[in-house]
């Protein structure tokens, strides 16, 4: 066969590969509101970056009638590009082949790809579009699946993993995201649970569409499975671009620096609190107020926003933010908020991002619902993760610092390496009013006028305990500020953490309370 014929042989696999479950299951894809997994990757990626690996995969199944079957990529194309210059792995499932089920073979692409992003120190991207496994295959899908999350677990605090859920991803499947750091979902699109509403009709009678079990909205919302939420794929695009932007390639690297910016002007930082300290404000412009560009990367912002983390940069830097948020629930630690501030602190910590903590909360929510739920096991995971983390560690308290809240929110005696708070601050082991009518009891009890002495010794005990210089005085907290000079303070006080080491006892790993 002459050079020119093997050419054309190339060209003709090549174009039936790249066409995957051909121009009708294209348009039927394009229909429901969904691009192609090539169209996919080459809206994400920067332009004309993409290279595509074993595009000439073929499964090895021959039951079933498998064996008269050609399917393109095996229903998943891998390979490597690059977004805003960064380079990174990706696959993209595709839904026209198969429905994107994973077989064995479709599996070792993935896993293939994910063994380069480890073996090159880079960010891995997947893009979930599949039925689940193939059945045809039996147990190889199975086999499939488990050495996807053997790798997902070895990837882990090593290489940024990236999920993006843009069709269903159900069963076994959606444990694959689960182990990654951030999934993505769309709202009409993405659909992830264990058991489909057929299952849960069969087995429960229960009557519930897709859309209500595992539904985008339902993922950021309440369960808070995913961390992100768009209106469609071009703007979930645009939320991953972003993110790549904030974080590093791998462990052993620290975000690229940005040009730094100023907060916008409008954004006067000590109009924020309001006077009365039972009344609540929004943190995230306390945290925009103080950021370059007043550029707030929020993640999970939709699920347990009693708390509020992402990312920002200040002087160039990224920074990881964890807020309590008094607009929602007094700011409180519970269940949830505490499951969320975890998880977060403990990827920055993974990947070198220096921790900012904003406390303005009354301690931990308390309620039969919260003990039963397990709150003292999952508030215990915000004193691991802020423990555990070696990374540079500054903290400002706002305003309410109260109890086991004001020790979980990176205090002093978790290791945090600075610590500031403004003059509005209160810390103490309770409020006022809780902590009056019990060291006070007896003298209220037989005033002539109780409500008029607990008022006073209210009064008598806000400005005795309540507020910073008790802890300034015994060195629990480094300076009191104003709320123009907190950028400042925490500029000099990353700058100066730069080449913070700090070690930890040998040991092979520490048991979190999961």
């Amino acid at each position: 066969m002459s050079l020119r014929q093997k050419l054309h042989d190339f060209f003709t696999r090549r174009e039936v590969a790249i066409t995957g479950g051909g121009q009708k299951a294209i348009e039927k894809q394009v229909a429901l509101g969904k691009l192609p997994a090539r169209e996919r990757i080459k809206f994400l990626l920067d332009p004309d970056t993409f290279h595509e690996y074993d595009l000439f995969v073929e499964h090895r199944c021959h039951d079933f009638g498998m064996d008269k079957k050609q399917l393109a990529a095996d229903g998943v194309v891998t390979g490597t590009g690059k977004i805003s210059g960064h380079p990174v792995c990706i696959f993209a499932q595709d839904f026209t082949v198969a429905g994107g089920s994973l077989g064995l073979m479709h599996a070792r692409k993935i896993t293939k790809i994910m063994d380069h992003a480890m073996k090159l120190g880079i960010p891995l991207i997947g893009i979930n579009d599949s039925g689940g496994a193939r059945i045809q295959e039996g147990v190889n899908s199975l086999a499939g699946y488990g050495e996807i999350f053997f790798r997902n677990t070895l990837a882990s605090g090593v290489i940024p993993q990236i999920s993006v859920i843009l069709g269903p991803c159900a069963g076994g499947a959606v444990y694959s995201p689960a182990l990654t750091d951030f999934v993505f979902v769309v709202d009409k699109i993405s659909k992830m649970f264990i058991t489909g509403p057929e299952v849960i009709k069969t087995v429960l009678g229960e009557e519930i569409s897709m859309e209500e079990l595992g539904g985008a909205r339902v993922q950021t919302e309440i369960s808070g499975n995913a961390h992100f939420y768009a209106e469609s794929e071009q703007e979930c695009f645009d939320q991953i671009k972003k993110l790549v932007t904030f974080i590093p390639w791998n462990n052993r690297k620290k975000a690229d620096p940005f040009p730094a910016g100023s907060p916008r002007p409008g954004l006067d930082i000590e109009t924020i609190i309001p006077p009365e300290p039972t009344k609540p404000y929004d943190v995230r412009s306390i945290i925009r107020a103080v950021c370059d560009d007043s550029d707030f990367f929020e993640v999970q912002k939709y699920w347990a926003a009693n708390i509020v983390v992402g990312f920002a940069r200040l002087a160039g830097e990224t920074v990881g933010v964890i807020a309590n948020q008094p607009l929602v629930l007094a700011g409180v630690l519970d269940v949830d908020s505490s499951d969320k501030a975890a998880r977060f602190i403990r990827f920055c910590d993974a990947f070198n991002i220096p921790l900012v903590t904003f406390v303005d909360l009354p301690g931990y929510l308390p309620g039969v619902d919260q003990e039963h739920a397990g709150v003292i096991r999952h508030g215990a995971k915000v004193l691991y993760a802020y423990s555990e983390a070696t990374v540079p560690k500054i903290t400002v308290i706002l305003r309410k610092a109260y109890g086991g809240g004001y020790i979980a929110m990176c205090s002093r005696h978790l290791g945090a390496d600075f610590v500031f708070a403004w003059p509005t601050a209160e810390i103490a082991v309770m409020g006022p009013e809780g902590a009056a009518n019990i060291i006070f009891k007896a003298e209220i009890a037989s005033a002539e006028d109780p409500d008029a002495v607990r008022r006073a010794k209210v009064e008598e005990y806000t400005e005795k305990f309540a507020n910073p210089y008790i802890a300034a005085a015994n060195g629990h907290i480094d300076a009191v500020i104003t709320p123009r000079e907190t950028r400042d303070c925490l500029i000099h006080a990353i700058e100066i953490s730069a080449a913070k080491h700090e070690s930890r006892p040998s040991k092979k790993h520490g048991i979190p309370p999961f």
